[in-house]
C-alpha cells in the first residue's frame, strides 16, 4: 500500500513586530499551529514610514529576530498593502492570519486562502511597551532636574 504524503500547509500574517514581547510569541505560536510552516511579512521602515510608524529597530534587526522564534519559518519584507494577494500566490498560501484588532479587513482573500483572525494575548502590546518605557524615562528626567535643582541651590549657597 502506497502511502500518500500531503503538501505542507503554509499560513501568512504581517506586522511590524517592533519592541517583540511574550503577546507576539503567543500570537506567532497560534497562528503557526494552523499550519505546518509559517511565513512572516515584516514592514520594512519604508513601509512603516508610508503607514505613519517608526519602529526603534531597523527592518533587518527585526527580521532577525522574528528568525530566531521557533514558530517562524520564513520572514519575508512588507513593501505595501497591496502585496498580500501576490504573496499567497507566491508562497502558496493556506491560509492568512492576523490578530483580531484586524478583524473584517482582509476578508477580501477568502476568495483565494482561508483567512482567520486570533486574539490578541490580553495586556500587552508594542504600544503599551513603548507608553511604559516613556513613562519611566519622563520619571527619571523628573528626578535628574528636581536633582540639578537641589544641586544648584547648595551651589549657591556656597
Amino acid at each position: 500500500m502506497n502511502k500518500v504524503i500531503s503538501p505542507q500547509r503554509r499560513v501568512l500574517t504581517y506586522g511590524t513586530f517592533d519592541l517583540f514581547h511574550v503577546g507576539h510569541v503567543r500570537l506567532l505560536k497560534r497562528i503557526a499551529d494552523l499550519g505546518d510552516e509559517l511565513i512572516v511579512g515584516c514592514s520594512t521602515d519604508g513601509f512603516n514610514e508610508l503607514k505613519g510608524k517608526k519602529s526603534i529597530f531597523p527592518y533587518e534587526e527585526r527580521a532577525e529576530i522574528l528568525l530566531s522564534c521557533k514558530y517562524v519559518s520564513q520572514v519575508i519584507p512588507e513593501q505595501s498593502w497591496e502585496q498580500k494577494e501576490s504573496d499567497i500566490e507566491t508562497y502558496g498560501i493556506d491560509c492568512f492570519a492576523m490578530g483580531d484588532d484586524w478583524a473584517g479587513q482582509f476578508d477580501y482573500l477568502e476568495g483565494i486562502t482561508r483567512v482567520v483572525y486570533l486574539p490578541r494575548t490580553p495586556g500587552i502590546s508594542t504600544t503599551h511597551v513603548k507608553d511604559v518605557v516613556g513613562a519611566v524615562i519622563e520619571d527619571k528626567k523628573k528626578r535628574l532636574r528636581n536633582a540639578a535643582k537641589l544641586l544648584n541651590e547648595v551651589i549657591d549657597r556656597m
